[in-house]
């Protein structure tokens, strides 16, 4: 797989228009702020040229009642061709520029087996701050050509991750909010109880990121120590629905990690569930 996790806005701005790179905007809302706003809306507002809406909310599994987990293979196969997107192209993918959401599409598309995925370094921000156009509506689409090859080993089930917490064997890393993982405050999904899955370490998602990309390596191993974890042993990534938990990913992947997978159900899924032991 390619190790350019980056790209910046002048890259992107050489190579929009070679027809081995395509962009796609990932941009999502953080639970709370969907009564306030309309991604898409704001999507079809202004977008990178070219650049089809990789929906995160829609690209999941409506069968589970967790949210945001991986769909079928075939499911997010005809979605990506639907999309003009081909899987053996060089894809760069972006959010508004927190790296919020960016990394999701990023682990996503990999998962599926496409060998070479960026992220646009800032995001929609850092592209208007150089100066580079936008567009509005709905890009014209072409079919794209799209085979998915997921990568099981990837995704952690909860039956896995309550053995690690039990046994050990491997980090969990929780990448939520201090105060959520703490118990200090409630979840902002309703129905979730309080607290953090036993023997977890919280790694706050954005505390790793730095105007809009990852820090650098010496501030991310900083980072990781700080929070106790041990860089040099298997992790399993957790947050509130499998999102932010990527970023604590890609900055283990930077740092050349090689054992690290997602907890897909996430605390949406083990906080749902009253059988199950929590840290308050």
């Amino acid at each position: 797989m390619s190790q350019t996790l980056f790209v910046t806005p002048e890259w992107l701005a050489e190579h929009q228009h070679d027809p081995q790179v395509q962009v796609l905007d990932a941009r999502m809302l953080p639970p709370g702020q969907e009564q306030t706003r309309n991604i898409t809306q704001e999507y079809l507002a202004e977008h990178l040229p070219s650049a089809p809406f990789f929906d995160i909310e829609a690209l999941s599994d409506h069968t589970s009642p967790y949210p945001h987990m991986m769909p079928r293979p075939e499911a997010f196969a005809v979605a990506m061709r639907e999309l003009g997107i081909c899987s053996d192209k060089h894809l760069v993918v972006y959010d508004e520029g927190s790296l919020f959401s960016a990394p999701r599409a990023w682990w996503m598309l990999r998962y599926f087996g496409v060998a070479e995925v960026s992220i646009l370094a800032g995001g929609l921000q850092a592209w208007k701050a150089g100066g580079y156009g936008t567009e509005q509506g709905q890009p014209a689409l072409t079919d794209g050509i799209f085979e998915a090859h997921p990568q099981p080993d990837q995704i952690k089930r909860l039956n896995d991750v309550l053995l690690v917490s039990h046994e050990g064997g491997a980090q969990i890393l929780d990448a939520r909010s201090a105060p959520r993982f703490h118990a200090e405050v409630d979840e902002p999904r309703p129905g979730l109880k309080r607290g953090h899955i036993p023997g977890s370490l919280n790694v706050p998602w954005n505390t790793l990121v730095s105007d809009g990309r990852l820090s650098d390596n010496a501030r991310l191993k900083t980072v990781f120590e700080s929070a106790g974890v041990d860089l040099q042993k298997p992790v399993i990534a957790s947050c509130g629905s499998g999102v932010t938990a990527v970023v604590l990913i890609a900055a283990l992947t930077q740092l050349g990690h090689k054992q690290v997978s997602l907890y897909d159900g996430s605390w949406g899924e083990w906080g749902s569930r009253d059988d199950l032991p929590g840290v308050q």
